[in-house]
């Protein structure tokens, strides 16, 4: 049975449904959906007509639904934290900002959507993880002729995705290798110790500022955010001479402080001493002055009363000087001239005598032994009883 066969398709015949009549109803619905002009035809025309012009009717509804589906391609939707590149046979036409878009589809423009929110980090030195070194990259020289072995991580984002994507061939490698550029200068340009202890945070923000120079005069489209230093040490080869050399160091310091804070302890001790030397002498020489000006005015007085009544005045002297030596000695004078038949002993003064000179010696000899001061008090005694025996002869 050929497929010109009009009984060929039907029911009662238990074969496959006429192709031609399937392609003809779709023609009649696609008519009638695009205005209505082409159902009716196709229903007057003969069932005998031509079969090709229904394969044509197909092939033009398939290539429509092709062409929908092709423009259909060019839509895409861009994220706030986004912008979309697109390229017209491989050429950079625009930046297109958040919202849905359109371009017109491949092959003639294709579209890369690039974050700008996202941070990127490129590692120098190491690779994932410190203990996996790049030495090529983390070995450097310092400005007194040492090496130091640093590793370091850097984290940037995008400000322009165009440049980051067109005016440079490899953009992550070229941050690695500007990093590595902008560290060498610096370390260049430092000493060992500021580098590896007190100068990591000005190594590093020196290194990000000429770090975003470079960038900046690629035309990179990339903003530096941080440079992070993660080790920075002498090589493995030095460790311990360098670990030696540190304690070294350390002693110094310590040995300075502790003669530093002695010295603070000595010399401030050493200058009280010596004010207060100052200020005795001061004072001595004060009491010195003010003892010779009142002995000289006392002297004044008396000469002007000895001018007026010079043999009291020397007798008055007389007593005085002999109150003055006598007041010392535990001596006891007596006058028989007068012919006085009682002796009066002044037993309480003695004895005050007596121990108030004993005070006298215990506090001027504290460091003086017992025994000592035991034969002080009987000598007293003794001059005490020898006085009274001299006495008593004379009386007889």
């Amino acid at each position: 049975m050929g497929l010109n066969d009009p009984q060929w398709g039907k029911k009662d015949s238990g074969g496959p449904p006429d192709l031609e009549e399937l392609m003809r109803k779709i023609n009649a619905k696609v008519a009638a959906m695009m205005g209505g002009k082409g159902g009716q035809g196709d229903q007057n025309r003969p069932s005998g007509g031509a079969p090709g012009q229904g394969f044509g009717v197909s092939i033009g509804l398939v290539a429509a639904i092709a062409g929908l589906i092709w423009l259909g391609s060019g839509f895409y939707i861009v994220d706030e934290s986004q912008r979309g590149v697109v390229q017209r046979f491989g050429k950079f036409v625009e930046a297109t900002q958040p919202g849905p878009r359109w371009h017109l589809p491949f092959p003639v423009e294709k579209v890369e959507v690039v974050s700008l929110s996202q941070v990127r980090t490129v590692e120098v030195g190491y690779r994932e993880n410190v203990k996996n070194k790049m030495l090529k990259e983390s070995l450097m020289l310092t400005d007194d002729e040492n090496i130091v072995d640093i590793q370091f991580a850097v984290q940037y984002f995008l400000k322009d995705p165009a440049d980051y994507l067109f005016n440079n061939r490899m953009p992550d490698e070229n941050v690695r290798q500007a990093a590595e550029t902008a560290i060498r200068e610096v370390v260049g340009k430092s000493k060992m110790d500021f580098v590896l202890y007190e100068g990591r945070e000005q190594v590093a923000a020196s290194a990000t500022k000429l770090m975003q120079d470079i960038l900046d005069r690629y035309k990179s489209g990339i903003v530096v955010s941080k440079l992070t230093m993660q080790n920075a040490q002498p090589p493995e080869q030095v460790q311990a001479a360098f670990d030696d050399a540190v304690k070294a160091g350390q002693d110094r310091e310590r040995q300075k402080n502790e003669g530093q804070a002695y010295a603070n302890d000595v010399v401030p001790r050493a200058r009280g001493t010596a004010s207060r030397l100052l200020q005795e002498a001061e004072g001595y020489k004060q009491s010195v002055i003010a003892n010779a000006e009142g002995d000289a005015s006392r002297f004044k007085q008396i000469l002007v009363e000895y001018e007026k009544a010079p043999g009291v005045t020397r007798e008055r002297m007389f007593l005085d000087m002999q109150q003055q030596v006598l007041s010392n000695v535990s001596k006891v004078l007596v006058d028989q001239k007068n012919g006085s038949s009682l002796l009066y002993l002044p037993l309480d003064k003695l004895i005050e005598t007596t121990r108030v000179a004993g005070g006298a010696a215990a506090a001027g000899e504290a460091a003086a032994p017992a025994p000592t001061t035991q034969a002080s008090d009987n000598n007293a005694a003794q001059r005490a009883r020898d006085s009274l025996l001299s006495r008593d002869r004379e009386a007889r």
